[in-house]
């Protein structure tokens, strides 16, 4: 685990940027494409902060093969991730590449994004992402292009079609079924059920073995996840983790840690415990079950702090 952060990690980790460039030698080795279901390939991103080495390839990442084309499932956090991607979607079938889904507006998800605009395809958000987009895109770019280099980062590019509630897309021989969330581990968070193979994308409404990462609402995010234990899915597909868990227990250890942040978190504000001392105390005993605690934990008080003091 990371025990120590620099002031400017810790920017960039607030923000999910988690590092970019190309994708380095070693990073490239790490990866490969694993079929989790029929049609379905997932790449899993590396546990690490973004660096000009890994090129911000720390999201799991993939795409689905439909009878009349392909979904692109997220995009990765980079131009040159983005475009690793597209080349794996190539050496596996010709179809036209119809659909993109960007889950949220973290970089390490949706900065890939433009690897795919000679495919010109339909790119799919949350009803909040253009404003989120709108709000923080530029500033994103900025510090993506001060790690990898402007021509590796990658520019923003904003969804063709927002979905309000739900929505489905029909790749022919199957359905992916869109849910826009409440706000939760931000503001504009989607996710997609595949008819085909049964699994869930949760995208980073669920970390597995990652410390999850708050930038919404910790009660509405704890709310959002009882919603997707009604969905009916067994298996899913982790924005940061595994390339598919059981999502029971993956959703079990994620409110876990939720809860732990939510119930200490109150009692420090009831208490008095001035947030500087709270975020060197709340949420302790979660510290040896997830990796990057020691970057995330005390932001995620912080967030939590802001929130419940209010209530």
């Amino acid at each position: 685990m990371t025990r120590s952060l620099s002031r400017r990690q810790a920017v960039f980790g607030g923000l999910c940027l988690c590092c970019l460039p190309r994708l380095g030698r070693a990073a490239a080795e790490a990866f490969e494409m694993r079929e989790v279901g029929p049609g379905v390939f997932v790449r899993c991103g590396l546990h690490e902060e973004a660096t000009a080495e890994n090129a911000d390839a720390i999201a799991n990442i993939g795409f689905i093969v439909g009878r009349d084309g392909v979904l692109v499932t997220e995009t990765g956090g980079s131009l040159a991730d983005g475009q690793w991607l597209r080349a794996e979607i190539r050496k596996r079938t010709d179809k036209p590449i119809r659909h993109v889904v960007l889950t949220h507006v973290h970089p390490d998800h949706c900065f890939g994004a433009a690897a795919f605009a000679e495919d010109k395809p339909i790119i799919i958000g949350h009803h909040a992402l253009r404003g989120a987009l709108e709000a923080r895109g530029a500033y994103y770019r900025q510090r993506l292009a001060e790690i990898l280099g402007a021509d590796r980062t990658g520019s923003v590019v904003y969804p063709t079609q927002a979905v309000t509630d739900g929505a489905e897309i029909d790749l022919g021989d199957r359905t992916l079924r869109l849910t826009a969330h409440g706000t939760a581990h931000t503001n504009c968070d989607l996710s997609m059920l595949d008819t085909g193979s049964g699994l869930l994308f949760p995208a980073d409404l669920l970390f597995v073995n990652r410390i999850p990462s708050l930038d919404g609402s910790l009660v509405g995010w704890l709310k959002e996840a009882e919603r997707l234990k009604r969905m009916g899915a067994a298996r899913a597909v982790p924005g940061h983790g595994p390339a598919s868990v059981e999502l029971a227990p993956a959703l079990a250890d994620l409110t876990r840690y939720l809860g732990t942040l939510r119930d200490e978190t109150r009692r420090a504000i009831a208490s008095d415990v001035p947030i500087e001392k709270a975020v060197q105390s709340v949420a302790q005993s979660e510290r040896d079950h997830w990796l990057l605690f020691d970057s995330y934990n005390g932001r995620n008080v912080t967030q939590a702090y802001k929130e419940l003091e209010w209530e």
